[in-house]
């Protein structure tokens, strides 16, 4: 495998695991405050398949949705990327 080829498969590894991680964190923030998806995804203006897909690592939100999610959970957008080690999050 071409060096060109081995850093796109281990970025897209990176991305996926991003994905991941941030959409444990946004079940976790969300079960914390008690909203089903349903409710979450009514305040951020999402549809419950979008916030779905985001929660399990399959869609990634625009900058915009990245906004409306952090508001509606009241936290910060960087709130969103903290993932603490050890945390459900985290893994």
């Amino acid at each position: 495998m071409l060096l060109r080829d081995t850093c796109l498969v281990r970025g897209l590894k990176q991305t996926s695991q991003l994905r991941d991680k941030f959409g444990n964190r946004i079940r976790m923030l969300r079960a914390e405050r008690g909203f089903t998806q349903e409710q979450l995804a009514e305040r951020a203006g999402i549809s419950v398949d979008f916030l779905s897909l985001i929660e399990r690592g399959k869609n990634s939100p625009s900058f915009e949705n990245l906004e409306d999610l952090a508001d509606s959970l009241d936290v910060t957008v960087a709130e969103l990327f903290s993932f603490r080690e050890g945390s459900p999050e985290a893994h």
